[in-house]
This record gives C-alpha cells, sequence and structure tokens, in this order.
C-alpha cells in the first residue's frame, strides 16, 4: 500500500469523480446530468468549515476525506460494491462466517455490551472507594488502570518512582495492595479488564490469588489482562524487557490460562494505544490484527493448538470522531479474524474463528479548550463502537486533558452509555446499518488495506522483526504529522481548538499528592518486615532458574517450554512485591532500549 498523499486525488470534475471505476445505473446517470450538475453550478460544494481554498485539487472541486485521508465520495451506491458482491457473500448473519454483522445471533438483545469505566488513581484505598462507586451507579465491570511506576516494574519507594506514584493509576506494590483494591467486591460475579504489559504476568498473578483468597473458583472468573507488549515497542513505549523474552512472559500466561483459568482472557491485543500515537483507522486495523497474527505463530512455536487457546485472545479498539470509519473498522475487523484463524492458522473451532474486542473513546481526541465539548465527542465515538457491535465499552471523562476524572466526570462518562444503551433504540437491532454502500464500501476497503499490510509485513519476516526494523514506528510517525498538518491548515476542523474558539476557565480537577507515595512506601516498609524473607528469595531464585531456561535444542519451536506463571504466583503468595519480581526477570533478561530509526 502506497504512502497516502497529503492531498487526496481527486477526478477532474464534479461530475467524472462520480464515475471513476464505478458503473453507474442509468437512473443514476440521468439523476447526475439533470438534478446534481445544476445544483453545483448554484452551490459549490466545500467541506464544513473549511476556510476558502481550502481541500479542494486544481480544478477547484471540494475533497472530501474521512478523518485518516480517506477519500469521500458524494454518494455511493450499487456501482460502490464489487460486481459481484450479494448479502450472504460478505454479509452473512450475525453469529455465523463471515461476522461482518456480528458474533452473536442477537446481538444486544441477548447480552448488552459490558459498561466499563477505566479507574484507578492515588491508593489502593481510594480506588476500592471508587470502584464501589460506579458499581453502585450502573456499571458491569470494572478497568483497573494502574501507575507508571507499576506499568514499569518499579515498587513505590524506588528512586525511579518519584513523583509518579498514584498520579496515573492506582499504586499496587504487592499482594496486600491487591487484596485492598477489590476489598469487598466478589471477583466471581464481576469482570475485570487491567491495563498493564510488561508485568502482566505478575498482576496477573496477584489477582489470581487474590480471587483464591476470596474462594472464588478461578474457572469461574472472568475478565482480562491486555498483556500487549508488540503495542508497546510499536507506540506506548512501557516496555522492560526484550521483545523475545517478553513474547516468551505472553506465551506463558496463554498456556497458564488455557490450562487454569478458561473463562479470562489472557491478552487484550491493543490497537488503543497505536490509534493514540497518531496512526490511520486503516492502521490500527492492520497493526491490531498482525499483532494478533504474531502471538499465535509465538505460541505455535510453544507446541500450543490455536483452538486451546485462540478462544481467549481478544482484542482492544479505539473509538475516534468519523463515525463511519471507525463502524467499518470493527465489522472489517471480524471479517479479516475470521479468515486469518480459519484459513492462516487451521483453526476448527468457531470459538477461535470469532473476533471479541473491548472498545474505548480516544482520549487523544478530547482537547483541554471548552472541554464541556468533550462530552458529545464522547457519545459519537461510543455511539459508533455499539454500532460497529463491541462487546464491552469504556467512555472517557470530559477533562482527561488535565488529569485523572472526577467522580462527576465519571459518572457522566457512564450515564453516556446508559442513554445510548436505554434510550437511544440502537441496541434494540443487529447491525443496523449494515447494507449501507456507503458503510459496505468503506468495510472492504479496510479489509483490502489491512490484508496489504499483512503482506509487507510477513515480508519483513514477521511484527517483531518489523519491530526492530522501525516499520510500524515509521508508517504512524507518518500518518501522525499528516493529521497534525490538515489541523494546522484547517483542512480538519476541531472545534474549540481551530475553529470556534473562546477563553475558559479549566475545570475542577482531581490532585494526587504525594501522601500516597509516602503512604505506599511506609506499606512497603512494614510488609518486608513481617514477611518470611527467606521464602521470598527462595521463590525469586526460582523464578529466575526457571526463567533462565533456554529451549530444548531439539525441539523445533525457539521458547523454552519452562512456563514462569506458576514460580511467579509462588512468588506473589509469599508477598513478593512487583519491583522484586520485576528485577528477578531483569536479572535474567535484560532491559531493552529501542534502536533509533531514521
Amino acid at each position: 500500500m502506497q504512502k497516502k498523499p497529503s492531498k487526496p486525488q481527486v477526478a477532474d470534475s464534479p461530475i467524472a469523480e462520480v464515475f471513476e471505476k464505478r458503473h453507474p445505473s442509468e437512473t443514476e446517470k440521468h439523476w447526475a446530468e439533470n438534478t446534481l450538475a445544476p445544483t453545483l453550478e448554484k452551490s459549490p460544494e466545500r467541506p464544513i468549515g473549511a476556510p476558502s481554498g481550502v481541500n479542494v485539487d486544481e480544478h477547484g472541486n471540494a475533497c472530501f476525506t474521512t478523518i485518516s485521508g480517506v477519500p469521500i465520495r458524494r454518494l455511493y451506491t450499487q456501482a460502490d460494491l464489487p460486481a459481484d458482491w450479494s448479502e450472504e457473500q460478505y454479509l452473512g448473519y450475525p453469529g455465523q462466517p463471515p461476522f461482518t454483522r456480528g458474533i452473536h445471533a442477537t446481538g444486544y438483545r441477548g447480552k448488552l455490551y459490558t459498561m466499563r469505566q477505566f479507574s484507578g488513581f492515588a491508593s489502593p484505598e481510594e480506588t476500592n472507594q471508587r470502584y464501589k462507586y460506579l458499581l453502585e451507579h450502573g456499571g458491569s465491570g470494572l478497568s483497573v488502570a494502574f501507575d507508571l511506576p507499576t506499568l514499569m516494574g518499579y515498587d513505590s519507594d524506588h528512586p525511579a518512582s518519584e513523583g509518579e506514584v498514584g498520579k496515573c493509576g492506582v499504586a499496587i506494590d504487592s499482594l496486600e495492595d491487591m487484596e485492598i483494591l477489590f476489598n469487598g467486591i466478589d471477583l466471581e460475579k464481576t469482570t475485570v479488564s487491567m491495563t498493564i504489559n510488561s508485568p502482566a504476568s505478575v498482576l496477573w498473578a496477584m489477582y489470581l490469588v487474590v480471587a483464591e483468597k476470596q474462594g472464588a473458583d478461578w474457572k469461574k472468573i472472568s475478565g482480562t489482562i491486555q498483556n500487549d507488549i508488540l503495542k508497546e515497542y510499536i507506540a506506548q513505549k512501557e516496555y522492560i524487557y526484550p521483545p523475545a523474552p517478553s513474547m516468551r512472559l505472553v506465551i506463558d500466561t496463554f498456556e497458564f490460562g488455557s490450562k487454569f483459568t478458561p473463562r479470562f482472557n489472557t491478552i487484550s491485543i491493543s490497537g488503543y494505544h497505536i490509534r493514540e500515537a497518531g496512526s490511520t483507522a486503516l492502521q490500527e486495523l492492520a497493526f491490531t490484527l498482525y499483532d494478533g497474527v504474531e502471538y499465535v505463530e509465538w505460541a505455535r512455536r510453544r507446541g500450543l493448538d490455536v483452538d486451546d487457546f485462540g478462544p481467549r485472545l481478544s482484542f482492544f479498539f479505539n473509538a475516534h470522531n468519523d463515525f463511519f470509519e471507525e463502524i467499518a473498522k470493527y465489522r472489517a475487523a471480524r471479517k479479516i479474524w475470521y479468515r486469518v484463524m480459519r484459513d492462516r492458522f487451521g483453526a476448527k473451532n468457531q470459538r477461535t474463528w470469532l473476533m471479541r474486542f473491548h472498545t474505548q473513546t480516544a482520549g487523544v481526541s478530547l482537547p483541554a479548550q471548552q472541554p464541556m465539548n468533550n462530552i458529545a465527542r464522547v457519545a459519537v465515538q461510543a455511539l459508533a463502537a455499539v454500532l460497529g457491535g463491541t462487546q464491552s465499552l469504556h467512555t472517557d471523562s470530559y477533562d482527561e486533558a488535565f488529569a485523572l476524572p472526577t467522580e462527576e466526570a465519571t459518572r457522566i462518562a457512564l450515564r453516556t452509555q446508559q442513554i445510548i444503551a436505554y434510550e437511544s433504540g440502537v441496541a434494540q437491532t443487529v447491525d443496523p446499518l449494515g447494507g449501507s454502500y456507503f458503510l459496505e464500501n468503506l468495510t472492504l476497503q479496510m479489509e483490502n488495506g489491512a490484508f496489504d499490510y499483512f503482506s509487507k509485513m510477513d515480508a519483513l519476516g514477521g511484527m517483531v522483526k518489523a519491530i526492530e526494523r522501525g516499520y510500524p514506528q515509521k508508517e504512524i510517525a507518518e500518518s501522525s504529522y499528516q493529521y497534525q498538518r490538515a489541523v494546522e491548515a484547517k483542512e480538519k476542523v476541531i472545534v474549540g481548538v481551530n475553529e470556534f474558539a473562546v477563553e475558559e476557565e479549566p475545570p475542577h480537577t482531581l490532585y494526587i499528592d504525594e501522601t500516597v507515595a509516602r503512604q505506599q512506601s511506609e506499606k512497603l516498609k512494614n510488609l518486608r518486615a513481617r514477611r518470611s524473607n527467606e521464602q521470598v528469595r527462595s521463590a525469586l531464585d526460582a523464578l529466575k532458574k526457571a526463567a533462565a531456561q533456554e529451549p530444548n535444542a531439539s525441539a523445533s519451536g525457539s521458547i523454552s517450554s519452562v512456563n514462569t506463571m506458576p514460580y511467579i504466583v509462588d512468588a506473589v503468595r509469599a508477598y513478593a512485591t512487583v519491583g522484586e519480581i520485576c528485577e528477578a526477570l531483569r536479572q535474567v533478561y535484560g532491559t531493552y532500549t529501542e534502536v533509533s530509526i531514521t
């Protein structure tokens, strides 16, 4: 796929543009000549809000595009679909291949999407109270945000943690903190998603042990760990170890989960952060799904059967502002994953073919200027996710540009989901936009474009090799630049930012001071004084030995057959801290520094 030009290419005239690479019906031709042409003479087209002379070609014709820069025709008809397009071949029925219309036959009529709020701040005690507040106000699942030290595998009292404890999420240092976090919350009845990547196996082990201590059956608990290390190298950059050992830790969770936690998703393959880094919708789709391909390839090297772990693979997408483009992305994702799992990996279990995904509205799209406008943006984005068939949804709070959300902002975000679910009527029928010429055309463009990217990354040797060469990083950087250039030129209007701007006082925000850091450090000091440090050292030594095990030279794969998860669970039970466990793995695997690509 060629790089997107800075301005979309259009045909020589408005009428010719309608017919380019199309075979319109005689009725459409008649409309174009007798209705469209006179209208254009009286009232030339111009993208809404764009200044005169902007977004036009050399002939003065308007260039309309999606937020990603994909050209949009003025009218879509049967002529914009393949000649062999048929409802059964391209759409199918809900709950049946190719799953364009959804993975459940009854859509939301049988089960509504899970309403999550990404929440976590300051101490485990404070976050526990916020979780209970959300559940009391109609939330049906929890989504844990961790602070930066936890994300990077450091304890709160480590020098590298200074100034960051509890600031962008909740501080979790040990099993004790995880017990506090979920105190009074029945983990057999509440689904929990945890946004954690490099230390994912450690935090998941803590969650499992807390569930165990509650008396919960591991086979009955449900939820998701993000655990998507590839997108960290591509976009978010919160990695610890080099790619190969990081991939081994991910595969260890796949294997452990398929044996002991059959209802828990051991990965949420995430396009969200790829999009937040500036990718187009197509790049988010392609790189996310190809990350999924890479994880399956590595799992097969371990000797795992795709139908054993495949049903527990889940995905996580962004919901941005371009309504139809986002819906097309979700529909294409289901089709692509079905084809990949069936044709590329030979999956036989239909549950392995199903793409299940969570969606979060686009934090990057919520400016600090006129923040109350963000309530409307979030509503549009959330509606696109629902019409696209998401299984789980998080709506951002309007004050995200300033700080972690206040209680009021969180409640408004949750109420937005509830209004869509209970008042809008969109959940009453399955895939209500299916069959729209425009939407089906966009869906096909997404699908074909993603497979073009797949071919390029196959040629590079897979996603790990592509990351090491900087390929997805460069693609995203270019798209981010083009979008920012379009905003600065007012080719794309951001209400309240580059148009309709006013001066406003910032809203009241949630402030986290250094009290949390002092409290967490004191808790760590007390924990280390009363636990069995000999038991901790023994558990960490055993973990290091397991992590150091090399693949069997006679085996066909390249991943050690020794699973680190049981050793991590043992260390957690001994109350080893996040920092201690991650440091043990650092001593074996080392750390990773990204190579600068020019």
